[in-house]
């Protein structure tokens, strides 16, 4: 066997060696020595003998391998950065060699979402960048000689992109070399974009290259959810309302606190809802702090508000609490139920219109120090504004949660009344005020007992009061009409009317504890006995509770001042009887004038008092003719407040300046029959 056959034998079984990786190798340039040695005999005598020796060198083979293959590195989340991925470079050839870097020897594949930020070798081995490692990133290096069998390190730093999500993960590649796993030692191939190869050309296997490749999995996170239990409601004005509250951390990393006061903790920050107050002598969890509405309103930003151990006082003035969850939060943890609650007090005399608002943040740190918040209401973790005060909504949307709305109940009631006098009273109680007018139409010169020659129609004004508690919208019919009457009702002024005899109605809107007029125009037909009083009832019935009304009476009189006129004969002539009706008799005259309209009932109730009275008795005015056939006698007087003047010899008139509600007074005037 020629050297040059036995050098190549022996060179193959290196190469199959260092494939194989099962047996050491042995060192390139290494001499190997033979010399053979033989003893013989000539039958007496005992000989040796020895070969000349030969020598065989064993020829340098290079060897690369870069660890681990499919490797994996613990979860990463979104946004983070400085992530190290760890590779060991290996010199698996039989001498020492250079490991040769490119720019992209370090990628990505090409859906990890991130980026490579720094590549180096570990120069001092301590697992972390500084500033003695190599970087391999910026431009093509070799490395140091790498010993037979030594190995080197690089750490390849990543940022993670912020939108990276749970379902993706980030593969980081060091090297390009194709074939099968491991990927190692492979002869050097095109491309050479991202290689990582031997540098060596001496060996008598060439160059070689290989791969590994690390990947980690995005996972979540700290993901804070807070959750709100509270009554929907309708609860009573006044009345307590309980809040409790629970976070949980549905992420895989733990949440740290944030510090208010001095305290470090996960902290669940609640306003205290508009129209109400914190609820005295109840316990809260130690470490609970308080915001006053003095130095921190709710338009101050809760870590930016100024916290107490110590409740305000009044207690009154607290606008918010903060609830110590605890220095972090597991993952997969949840806050204990136990005392996080909040009673409040509903204000009195608020209008149950309103509804009671509550929503709560909780704040605390992810794990990469970033300030993280979530809402109550919705079921979307680490969603929230993080302001805890009441500007969301009450549905859900991204970026805030849903305030939880609690309805209080709603009593109605209702006053209608005389313009401007909702709770009048008439003679029974506050269904049966009045408000009294009289048309002026069909009645003039119609006696007593007669009836009006024409129609008429009146306007009334008539206030509802909303007395209940809430915001309400009131029916408003006439349940008793006098017969022919049409009734109308405007809501808007007069500009258009709705007929309500006959069975309609109409709707009117008025707020809590306010008011509002109607028009009711009454239209009465001709043919009603005059000086009467016809009762319209109009009622106002609340929608929030339909079992409460009220209603007024609008009365329309056909005149309300009644004259009836009598007389009597005085006869003293001595010719006849002492009442026969002889020449030189005096006739008596009495007018007896009253107001016919209602009397009772309070002040609130509109009455008609009748001004200016006068009262003419023309003896020359048809149809009279006793100033024809009688001559005065004596002085006219008037029972009452009136002044009678004597117009003339045939005429006298009674003024009477005011003549109120059932008032009466006579009129009296004599005359001698000529």
């Amino acid at each position: 066997m020629t050297p040059a056959i036995l050098r190549l034998l022996i060179a193959l079984a290196i190469a199959g060696a260092l494939s194989a990786q099962t047996v050491a190798q042995t060192p390139g340039g290494t001499s190997i020595s033979n010399q053979a040695s033989a003893t013989y005999s000539d039958g007496t005598n005992s000989y040796s003998t020895v070969s000349n020796t030969v020598t065989v060198t064993v020829s340098n083979v290079s060897g690369l391998a870069i660890t681990p293959d499919a490797g994996t590195n613990s979860g990463i989340v979104a946004g983070q950065t400085g992530v190290i991925f760890n590779f060991t470079v290996t010199n698996t050839g039989n001498f020492s060699d250079n490991v040769h870097f490119v720019p992209g020897s370090a990628h990505l594949s090409g859906t990890s979402p991130a980026t490579i930020t720094r590549a180096v070798i570990d120069v001092d081995n301590n697992g972390s960048i500084n500033a003695g490692d190599t970087d391999i990133l910026g431009a093509a290096v070799d490395s140091a000689l790498i010993a037979q069998n030594a190995s080197i390190h690089v750490l390849v730093e990543v940022s993670v992109n912020a939108g990276a999500t749970p379902s993706q993960s980030v593969q980081v590649l060091l090297g390009d070399a194709g074939g099968s796993s491991p990927f190692d030692n492979q002869p050097v191939a095109a491309p050479n974009t991202n290689e990582v190869r031997t540098v060596s050309t001496s060996s008598v296997n060439g160059q070689r290259e290989a791969r590994g490749d690390i990947s980690a999995s995005v996972i979540d996170d700290a993901l804070l959810k807070l959750t709100l239990t509270a009554p929907t409601g309708p609860v009573p004005v006044g009345s307590d309302i309980t809040y409790t509250w629970q976070v949980c951390n549905t992420g895989s990393q733990p949440a740290s606190g944030v510090t208010l006061n001095g305290s470090t903790q996960v902290f669940i920050i609640v306003p205290i809802p508009v129209n109400t107050v914190l609820k005295s002598g109840q316990t809260f969890p130690a470490g609970t702090l308080y915001a006053d509405k003095t130095s921190s309103p709710l338009s101050v930003a809760p870590l930016s508000a100024t916290w107490s151990a110590t409740p305000p006082s009044p207690l009154s003035n607290t606008s918010r609490i903060a609830f110590p969850v605890g220095s972090s939060l597991a993952a997969g943890a949840c806050s204990s139920l136990v005392n996080m609650n909040m009673i409040v007090t509903i204000d009195t005399g608020i209008s149950a219109s309103s509804t009671i608002d509550e929503i709560g943040d909780v704040f605390g740190k992810n794990s990469l120090g970033t300030n993280i918040t979530d809402q109550s209401g919705d079921n979307t973790a680490n969603n929230g504004d993080g302001n805890a005060n009441f500007d969301e909504t009450y549905v859900a949307g991204p970026g805030h949660g849903v305030i939880w709305r609690t309805t209080l109940t709603q009593a109605g009631a209702v006053l209608i009344g005389p313009s401007g006098a909702p709770g009048a009273v008439g003679p029974t109680d506050n269904n049966d005020d009045y408000s009294n007018k009289s048309v002026n139409t069909g009645i003039g010169g119609v006696a007593p007992g007669g009836v009006t020659t024409a129609s008429g129609q009146i306007v009334y004004v008539n206030t509802i009061q909303n007395t209940g508690n809430a915001n309400d919208t009131f029916t408003i019919d006439a349940p008793t009409v006098p017969a022919g009457f049409t009734v109308e009702v405007s809501t808007n002024g007069g500009a258009s009317y709705t007929t309500v005899s006959g069975g309609g109605s109409v709707s009117l809107a008025i707020g809590f504890g306010a008011s509002a007029n109607i028009n009711v125009r009454i239209t009465e037909p001709a043919g009603q006995t005059v000086l009467t009083g016809y009762d319209t009832v109009i009622r106002a019935t609340s929608t929030n509770t339909p079992a409460s009304f009220n209603k007024t009476i609008d009365r329309l009189y056909t005149g309300f001042v009644r004259l009836d006129k009598s007389s009597s004969v005085s006869n003293s002539t001595g010719v006849g009887g002492a009442t026969d009706a002889v020449p030189g008799a005096v006739i008596t005259y009495n007018i007896t004038y009253s107001n016919v309209s209602s009397a009772n009932g309070d002040v609130n109730c509109v009455k008609l008092t009748a001004s200016n009275l006068v009262i003419t008795e023309d003896g020359l005015a048809a149809p009279n003719n006793w100033g024809t056939f009688t001559a005065g006698s004596g002085t006219p007087s008037d029972s009452g407040s009136g002044t009678v003047a004597t117009v003339s010899a045939t005429k006298y008139t009674d003024t009477v300046a005011s003549l109120a509600p059932g008032a009466s007074a006579i009129f009296t005037f004599k005359r001698a029959i000529n």
